[in-house]
């Protein structure tokens, strides 16, 4: 008669944590966010038709030629002063305003879907983006992600200062902010993903082991092309998602191979 065994069996190894990171303005939604929020407090009576049409230039540039770093932070500084006094607990409800009125019909399918798969995968997904925090939350709850990084306002007894928390989250900003997150929450970044518009994002495309170029500004797509990294537009429809997400889950080596071969098919 076999004797039950007195030792203990070896310890699986804990799973690898993978995640993935979506900017949002252009990437996640067409046009900026951060304008959709100064849009509803002009309609509030925060600032006046001047201000408002000066973000309303500002957005249709954005939405024409990409991310502008100068108009980045203008909308920084214009958003701070408007601020100032400004309840948290009004914010938090403003962002579910701005939501239904302005960013759900916005929000582009395709990059939506890639969220999605990412969380059957069973991985973690994350909005990345200068929008302030409190708001980048409510898009992020609202879509049935994971969480949001987003900018930080100082804020005092649940009165917003007008000072930030740190820097503006942008650009090398955001990569700083993933790797501290990754940190946090034990991801490996090597098998992490990012996707972005903006060369401005470069940094946060370069942290992870799978970047990604979605609706890619001039700048990215030719650097993106240069590195065989995977590149979706979903402005026009010319990719499916689930399409997007088998590309852009290949290794680096196999899809520099199938740009290949794809090349030598065409000559």
């Amino acid at each position: 008669m076999p004797q039950p065994t007195t030792g203990r069996a070896a310890p699986r190894p804990a799973p690898v944590a993978e995640a993935a990171f979506f900017d949002v303005d252009n990437t996640m939604m067409r046009g900026a966010s951060l304008f959709a929020v100064a849009r509803k407090l002009h309609a509030r009576g925060a600032f006046s038709f001047r201000q408002g049409a000066s973000i309303a230039l500002k957005q249709a540039r954005f939405i024409l030629r990409g991310e502008n770093l100068g108009d980045i932070h203008k909308a920084r500084d214009e958003a701070l002063a408007l601020a100032a006094g400004f309840l948290v607990d009004d914010m938090t409800a403003l962002g579910d305003e701005v939501y239904d009125e302005f960013i759900a019909s916005k929000i582009y399918p395709g990059t939506r879907a890639l969220g999605e798969q990412h969380l059957r995968a069973g991985r973690r997904v994350w909005l990345v983006t200068a929008t302030p925090l409190e708001v980048a939350s409510v898009i992020s709850s609202r879509l049935g992600l994971t969480g949001a990084l987003g900018t930080v306002v100082e804020q005092d007894a649940g009165v917003y200062t007008g000072r930030l928390v740190g820097e503006i989250l942008h650009g090398p900003a955001k990569a700083v902010a993933v790797r501290e997150l990754a940190l946090r929450e034990g991801l490996d970044l090597r098998r992490c993903w990012a996707y972005s518009d903006s060369f401005n994002d470069v940094p946060l495309l370069e942290a992870v082991g799978h970047p990604v170029a979605i609706n890619p500004d001039a700048r990215l797509r030719a650097h993106a092309v240069r590195n065989s990294w995977p590149v979706y537009d979903f402005r026009t429809g010319r990719r499916a998602a689930t399409l997007g997400l088998k590309a852009a889950t290949v290794s680096g080596a196999a899809y520099g191979l199938w740009r290949t071969l794809a090349t030598l098919r065409r000559r």
